[in-house]
């Protein structure tokens, strides 16, 4: 299945969490603190990290920007804190995606198996080159430039770029987002396809992404190549 580095400081629900995806037939790695975090993403690189926000040397989002600028990896984050704040940092320091604690295993796995999946679809898919403006987004090697230059972006970042610049002028709510990109539903999502629009229009120009006010977004002027 996938090698997965789980980085929680609490014993007990690190154990747990790592018997459940052993059980779904991944590998599992499990450490507690931000320093050794970031060395195992660097010298095993993992397929998929899974990420306390509050962690003993630094914490989850020192972790998170220091893995992405370094070894970009798909990251769901674990916090126990409920405000919007924290989530939205969260994301914008590059997290794929969020879970509040208390969190249901079944729930994790779900989202785990989500993730997972995106990034395997695009890899597989065949060679195509979108275009919008200066931009470049290259699906197969899940590479984005703009005016040559690599851009660095999470997974989610990707996958929601490449899915609206593959139907430039639609409009997609952020229901549909959600289920399109994401792969579920929940009560905070559209604050999270909010959080990760900023970012991917922070990181590749604010006109790639078109706002619908009341509604949703859309790609500008994306074409195959």
């Amino acid at each position: 299945m996938a090698d997965l580095l789980v980085v929680e400081d609490d014993e007990e629900l690190a154990t747990a969490i790592a018997a459940r995806l052993r059980n779904d037939g991944h590998d599992v790695t499990l450490t507690g603190d931000g320093p050794s975090a970031v060395e195992l993403v660097a010298s095993s690189r993992p397929d998929l990290v899974i990420l306390d926000l509050m962690l003993p040397g630094f914490d989850g989002l020192e972790v998170c920007r220091r893995i992405q600028r370094d070894h970009p990896v798909p990251v769901i984050m674990l916090t126990a804190r409920g405000s919007e704040t924290d989530r939205v940092v969260g994301l914008e320091v590059g997290a794929d995606d969020y879970l509040c604690k208390p969190f249901s295993m079944r729930e994790l796995t779900a989202r785990v198996g989500a993730l997972l999946r995106r990034v395997e679809r695009s890899a597989s898919d065949p060679d195509r080159v979108l275009r919008s403006g200066d931009l470049v987004v290259d699906i197969s090697r899940r590479r984005a430039l703009v005016s040559g230059q690599v851009i660095g972006l999470t997974a989610t970042e990707f996958d929601l770029l490449t899915y609206l610049l593959s139907s430039p002028g639609i409009v997609r709510t952020r229901e549909q987002l959600l289920t399109e990109v994401w792969g579920y539903r929940d009560g905070s999502g559209p604050r999270t396809v909010d959080s990760h629009v900023r970012s991917v229009r922070r990181k590749v120009g604010s006109t790639v992404i078109r706002t619908v006010h009341g509604f949703g977004y859309a790609g500008t002027d994306g074409h195959d190549a």
